[in-house]
């Protein structure tokens, strides 16, 4: 395990979640399942031998899910970033993540059916909305605020200055 990994906690559905999350990414894995003992479990309420813990690796990144409990829920405060190289990426990342009751929202967000916030965006969006040519990046920034899904060649027709 690494350093540093991401800890995600559900009421009941972190193996169903840790599955959904591996068959999308490539190079994925569930690593570990661990189950409630039982005076854990009924300490907290939980059946025996039920699913406390998942580890999996999502394209060489570390999860650990949890099933804690109803007490704590997603929001958008926290969202993990899929880097695409191609629009064919953004396009698949996109309906993959946001199905079976998941949404999509503004500038490449979206939530998935868990709840857990998403932004699926080019590799190069950083540096367009860096770029020292200030008038570049904000063309740039008004291209991708009138998006949802992301739009690659858009945001590249957006960078080039209008010729008047």
């Amino acid at each position: 395990m690494r350093k540093i990994n991401s800890f995600l906690w559900f009421d009941s559905e972190a193996e169903e979640a840790a599955k959904f999350y591996v068959g999308i990414f490539k190079n994925s894995k569930i690593c570990r399942i661990t189950r409630y003992p039982k005076e854990a479990a009924e300490k907290i309420n939980r059946p025996a031998d039920s699913v406390m813990t998942v580890e999996f690796t999502l394209d060489r990144v570390d999860f650990v899910a949890l099933n804690g409990g109803p007490q704590f829920k997603f929001t958008e405060a926290i969202s993990f970033n899929v880097n695409c190289e191609t629009q064919e990426e953004i396009d698949y990342f996109w309906e993959k993540l946001s199905a079976d009751g998941g949404s999509t929202g503004p500038c490449g967000w979206l939530k998935d059916k868990f709840g857990i916030s998403w932004q699926v965006s080019p590799v190069f969006l950083g540096d367009m909305l860096a770029d020292r040519d200030a008038e570049k990046a904000e063309r740039v920034m008004r291209a991708m605020m009138e998006m949802d899904k992301m739009d690659i060649a858009a945001l590249e027709r957006a960078a080039i200055p209008a010729h008047g």
